[in-house]
């Protein structure tokens, strides 16, 4: 076991008897609600399941029996099926750099089914599989009826809020006592509720236990080079790190047909597991006593066509941008500084001709693009399956923690009913 997973154990409360998990385990296939094409046997009822509680910054998960409130007006709660484990719910969950908000349910890449819908919701009906998505789409505000923009005013990414947007209410509580959601969307809990403008709705032969990881990090690096940088077939491409979200970035350059794509980062360890992503070159900046803009510069004539930076480090998006070729260079920043970081360069960098873009969840507008990025999967265009390196049971969760705090792998699937 460890160390977290023993912590678990150790502070198991009353409610993780086994007579508990016997009774109220929701998880298990027998004890799944019958779904109808209207109306499913626990519409407007509480549901009792379990979900992982964050109780303090930090500190290991919990399994405890909360119950899940139904949906209100432009509401959806849903059965997750599979879920994931992202970098920032680790951030969050840590409580580094910002306000803490505990107790918390946290969770925000998943897949799962529709269990009952509320007031005024008729795009979506129960037994729809959906993504949760961490932003959202009204379809009614300036940045949805923009074609160039996908932060919508109503349901853009909060991590401060820890209610629902109708009435600032939780629908989690245990004993009476609320429980914080986390950006909008909760799902380590076998029920969570959800603004259907956050829900993505899945064609029904997708796998859900692969296209769960489209619901943020995946997409977020694949929109950010097809849909923001655009690079050309036969193009050169530098990807600045090499996480989950960079190696999404390398999946897009590889789709576009790009010639050449440079992966740096300071952990030599990625490079080879980087090469099924499409990277044929590799640079450590710390093995240059120069700047790395200017190693990247020396090794494609000038620059890189397209840049793409996924790290959030303030000296990387200096660098992604500088490496890029004068006249017609486009560097994209991804990664997500400290609030009072700054950006600093030359203007004669800009005024040489290179473009200098940010974006958000790589520009796709979850309900509207979201399906279709299943679709490329589906489609064998895009490969999900090697972005998976670890598989976990929901009652095992904290060990989907320990490996991402050790750096290990790229994303750990979590079943909910395993």
């Amino acid at each position: 076991m460890t160390k977290m997973y023993q912590f678990l154990v150790q502070r198991s409360r009353p409610f993780l008897s086994q007579r508990f998990f016997s009774q109220f385990s929701c998880a298990s296939s027998s004890s799944s609600p019958p779904l109808t094409n209207n109306m499913s046997t626990t519409s407007g009822l509480v549901i009792p399941c379990k979900a992982a509680v964050a109780w303090e910054a930090g500190k290991p998960l919990v399994i405890e029996k909360v119950e899940v409130a139904p949906p209100q007006a432009m509401e959806v709660r849903i059965k997750v099926k599979y879920t994931s484990l992202c970098h920032t719910d680790l951030y969050f969950w840590e409580a580094k750099g910002q306000t803490p908000l505990f107790p918390r349910i946290f969770g925000h890449e998943a897949a799962g089914i529709v269990e009952s819908v509320g007031e005024g919701v008729t795009d979506l009906q129960v037994g729809d599989h959906v993504l949760p998505v961490f932003t959202g789409e009204c379809g009614e505000c300036a940045h949805c009826k923009s074609e160039e923009s996908n932060m919508c005013d109503l349901l853009r990414i909060d991590t401060e809020r820890g209610v629902m947007h109708s009435d600032g209410k939780s629908r989690f509580s245990i004993n009476g006592t609320p429980i914080n959601h986390f950006v909008g969307t909760s799902t380590f809990s076998e029920y969570t509720v959800i603004h259907s403008g956050c829900l993505a709705k899945l064609n029904p032969l997708a796998p859900m236990d692969k296209v769960c990881v489209l619901s943020c990090g995946i997409s977020t690096g694949l929109g950010a080079t097809l849909n923001v940088a655009k690079p050309k077939k036969g193009s050169t491409v530098a990807v600045f790190g090499l996480g989950a979200v960079g190696l999404a970035a390398a999946e897009g350059a590889r789709i576009a047909g790009a010639s050449r794509i440079i992966g740096i980062d300071l952990n030599p360890n990625r490079f080879e597991e980087a090469k099924k992503f499409g990277i044929t070159d590799f640079v450590n900046p710390q093995d240059y006593d120069r700047p790395v803009q200017q190693v990247i510069a020396e090794m494609t004539n000038g620059g890189v066509d397209r840049s793409i930076e996924c790290t959030g480090n303030i000296n990387a998006m200096i660098s992604a941008f500088e490496c890029v070729h004068d006249g017609w260079g486009v560097a994209v920043l991804v990664g997500v500084p400290t609030k009072d970081a700054v950006f600093m360069t030359k203007p004669i960098n800009l005024l040489n001709e290179r473009t200098l873009k940010g974006t958000f969840f790589g520009n796709y507008k979850p309900r509207t693009d979201l399906p279709s990025v299943v679709d490329m999967y589906m489609n064998k265009k895009l490969e999900l399956d090697k972005f998976i390196t670890h598989r976990v049971p929901f009652s095992e969760i904290n060990k989907a923690f320990d490996l991402m705090l050790r750096g290990e792998g790229l994303r750990c699937i979590i079943s909910m009913e395993d």
